[in-house]
Parts: C-alpha cells; structure tokens; sequence
C-alpha cells in the first residue's frame, strides 16, 4: 500500500494504518518542501514528518503527472493508494495501477461539497450535519464512486479546526474498515448522483469581510468557518480588524442603530447586525497590533456614540 497525504488531517488515518498488522505501507507520498511563515523557511508537511518519524520510505514528485512519478507507481504496483488531502490532481495513467484503486476519504458526504473546502463550507452554510465519505478516485474532481459514509454532528459553536480535528479522528478506522471490505469484496461501488452535487471551492481573502447588514448567526458562521484563514475582519477607523465574537440578545439599554454600529453595555461590547440581532465581541485585533479581549478593546479605542465598524 501506497499513503499519500499532505497536512495534519490525513496524520489520524496514516497512524491508524501504522497500527494494524493487516497493513503495510511501502512507501508516503507528500507534497515537496515549501517555504513557511514570515520567515519563508522550507519545511516539511506533517505527513512527511510523521512518515520519517516511523521510518517510512517518502517521496515527494514537484508533479505527480511527471515520467518518474509513473514509474515510480509502475515499480511498486501497489494494491491501493490511500489519498488524504494531498493537494494535487491524480493524472488518469495512474488511476488504475493500484489492483484496489485510489482510495480517498472525503471531508463531506458526497456529492455535497466537492472540492477544496468542505468543512468550511459546511459552517458557512450553517448546516448542523456533514459527514465522510470514503470513494474511489476517477479522473474528475471528487466524482468517484462512493464507498461508505459516516454522518457527524456539526456542533453549534464548533470552528472549521475544531470539526476538522474531529473528522479526521473519526476518519482512521473508516479508511481501515473500507480497505478491509473492499479487498473481501463486500463493497459495491455507488455511483454519485452528479445532479444532486455541489461544490466547495478553496476560500479566498475576501470572504472574511463582514457585512454588518447580514443577521448575527450568519456573521457567526463566518467567524467559525473561516478560523485561522482568512479570519472574520471589517474596518474600524480605516484600519482592517480581525474579530471573534458570538449572537447574543443585546441588554435593554443598547437600542441599536444602522449594522455596525458599536455600543457598551454592562463591561461588554454588543456590534449591532441586521434583522435586529446583535454579535457580542470577545476578542479584536487591529491590523499590525496583539489581540485583545472587547473590554481591553473598548477601553483602548475610547469608543463615542454612533461610532461603527466598516463605515
């Protein structure tokens, strides 16, 4: 067996497979060194370093369409290749080299939310149940057939790395049990019912910008599925400000104003959103400077009446 993953989400399903004796991996495919960090120092994906930590063979191809990347699978013509979050397209002439095929498991319950970001699609989108799907890889983006699934509970204040932490786990014996069926031939392949699909494209900056006239829960789902990246921002006095907060009913004395418009109630900071909801902040970060709590904020900023975010 081949493993081949990139980022700490695929770590529970490659420890799981290093624990049971049935399963022997030959070799850990992972995406090559890239510089990180402000300091922009090359370093190594958590795959690679959990697979050289337990002695495993790793190879990391720039492009896994590349001559060498088909020779190296010809080569070891392994029974599966279990793929998690790898982060490159699998060329066709690969696909059927592995006697079991490509085995992937999906952050989402196939066909809804295809593609780069399901977990943080799922926040977004307030939805309260997702899943994993285990399938088998075909040439197009997560279109293969299904294997199995296990439905998970999205709790109501869970951030997109909390969920994702937790499906991962979840995800170990999934990937086990999947393998041990299908080479049993007690799985049958499903087709996706591409009409039913929907599509989880990677996040971009600009979704992190508040709309104050969205209603609180929807601002909220923002703050928990965009967590760490890009984060929840607006503008407070020109300057951008990365937010924390949650819905809750403002007190008797805040009477609310036009979305955005910040007030101080009982110690706390209340940031009104529209149809008449309110977040309650609890932390705030102005660009180039330390986060710090409403209260800390509040006393810093000096706030006067009518003043507002992301006017």
């Amino acid at each position: 067996m081949v493993f081949c993953g990139t980022p700490a989400f695929a770590l529970p399903s490659l420890r799981g497979l290093l624990a049971e004796p049935d399963f022997k991996i030959e070799a850990v495919i992972t995406q090559p060194d890239r510089a990180r960090g402000r300091g922009q120092e090359r370093g190594s994906s958590a795959v690679k370093e959990e697979a050289l930590e337990a002695g495993l063979h790793v190879y990391q191809p720039e492009k896994m369409k590349s001559d060498s990347a088909f020779e190296f699978f010809q080569r070891l013509a392994p029974d599966a290749v279990v793929i998690i979050a790898y982060g490159q397209i699998i060329p066709a002439r690969l696909l059927d080299i592995p006697r079991l095929g490509w085995i992937n498991l999906h952050a989402s319950l196939l066909p809804r939310y295809r593609g780069a970001a399901p977990i943080q699609r799922a926040i977004l989108a307030d939805d309260t149940r997702t899943g994993l799907t285990t399938m088998r890889i075909d040439a197009g983006l997560d279109t293969g057939p299904t294997l199995m699934r296990q439905e998970i509970d999205i709790g109501p204040d869970e951030t997109a790395p909390e969920l994702a932490r937790r499906m991962a786990e979840a995800g170990a014996p999934l990937v086990a049990d999947t393998l041990r069926k299908l080479d049993r031939g007690e799985i049958a392949p499903v087709p996706q019912d591409h009409t039913g699909a929907t599509f989880a494209p990677p996040l971009k900056k600009e979704e992190g910008k508040i709309d104050w006239p969205q209603p609180a829960q929807r601002i909220y789902n923002q703050i928990r599925g965009l967590e760490p990246w890009p984060g929840a921002f607006t503008t407070f006095r020109g300057q951008l400000c990365q937010i924390r907060g949650r819905p809750a009913p403002a007190p008797p004395e805040i009477s609310g104003g036009a979305p955005g418009t910040i007030a101080v109630a009982g110690g706390e900071l209340f940031v009104t959103c529209g149809e008449k909801t309110f977040l309650r902040m609890e932390t705030l970060q102005l660009e180039g400077r330390k986060r710090v709590s409403a209260r800390e904020f509040a006393n810093g900023a000096r706030l006067s009446p009518g003043d507002r975010f992301g006017s």
